[in-house]
Order: C-alpha cells, then sequence, then structure tokens
C-alpha cells in the first residue's frame, strides 16, 4: 500500500483535520498528525486490516532549535505481512515537550522514548518507567540538543576533549 492509500485511509477513520501536514518529497513520506491524536492513530494502523503495522522500527527525536521552539518525534512504522512502511511525525513545544508514549502499542518504543528522553529531554505522557538509558542518572542536560552545553567535569572526572 502507497503513502496516497494509507492517508485516505486515516482521513476516512478520524476526518481532514487529522492530517496536520505532509511531506512527500523524502524517500519516505511524513504525516504530522496532532500528538493528542497519536495513540488512536497508532492503534488504528496497527490494527486495520490490509495495514497492520506490526513493527515500530524507529522512533527519532529531533531539535528543531531554539529559534523555531518545536522539537519532533518521527515514527517509522512497517508492516511485516503486507511490506509496507509509513512515517508518523508529532511536534511539540520545545521548553516542555511532551508526546503521549506508545509502548502499550508496540513493545519497542519503551526502549526507543527512552533514549529520546535521555538525549532531547521529550517526556512520553504515561510511560511504565521514563528514565535515562544511555548517560548516567545524574547527568545535567540533554546532550542532542541544539543548545546543549557539555559539562567540563562529571564527578572530577574532566569529559570534554
Amino acid at each position: 500500500m502507497l503513502f496516497p492509500e494509507i492517508k485516505n485511509k486515516l482521513v476516512e477513520k478520524f476526518g481532514e483535520a487529522i492530517v496536520l501536514s505532509e511531506n512527500t518529497a523524502y524517500a519516505q513520506p511524513q504525516l504530522t498528525i496532532a500528538a493528542k491524536e497519536l495513540p488512536d492513530v497508532c492503534l488504528f494502523l496497527r490494527d486495520t486490516e490490509g495495514l497492520y503495522f506490526d513493527y515500530l522500527s524507529c522512533l527519532t527525536g529531533l531539535d528543531n532549535g531554539p529559534e523555531k521552539k518545536t522539537m519532533e518525534v518521527l515514527y517509522h512504522l512497517y508492516s511485516i505481512p503486507y511490506e509496507h512502511s509509513f512515517v508518523i511525525k508529532v511536534e511539540t513545544d520545545r521548553e516542555q515537550p511532551e508526546v503521549p508514549t506508545v509502548s502499550t502499542i508496540w513493545r519497542t518504543a519503551d526502549w526507543h522514548e527512552r533514549e529520546a528522553y535521555d538525549l532531547f529531554g521529550i517526556r512520553f505522557t504515561n510511560h511504565p518507567d521514563l528514565r535515562r538509558i544511555l548517560m548516567p542518572a545524574d547527568w545535567e542536560g540533554f546532550p542532542l540538543r541544539k543548545d546543549y552545553q557539555e559539562q567540563e567535569y562529571y564527578h572530577g572526572i574532566k569529559v570534554r576533549y
């Protein structure tokens, strides 16, 4: 199934307002939806015959910088039986980045969301175990934010190269 067909199924189910924007210029086109709609849309994409996106292959955080004041989360979905893929994107406020968890839909989202939290500071509401996964628990800041300032020392050890 191709991107326009999947988009049309979403519009049929949720209405035109579900699509905030789309970008078909990439090899994998993206559909932007409101973050609050994310769990319902993901359940529909996973459970609907003909779509059956049973695999969350990647969840990516993106910092648009202090100028734009937004962050994004991209969800790369794949249907193993139907062999088609789809990308959903949500935007959130950079000062209080928060997106609903999809870890109850795809178990692999648990670790993907923890990584996005750890490196970007994006909070995933209702996540069962949202804590750092790559950085030490007492690390200051979020290393993949565009305005991140590296610590010079961590527990007396120089960390700058």
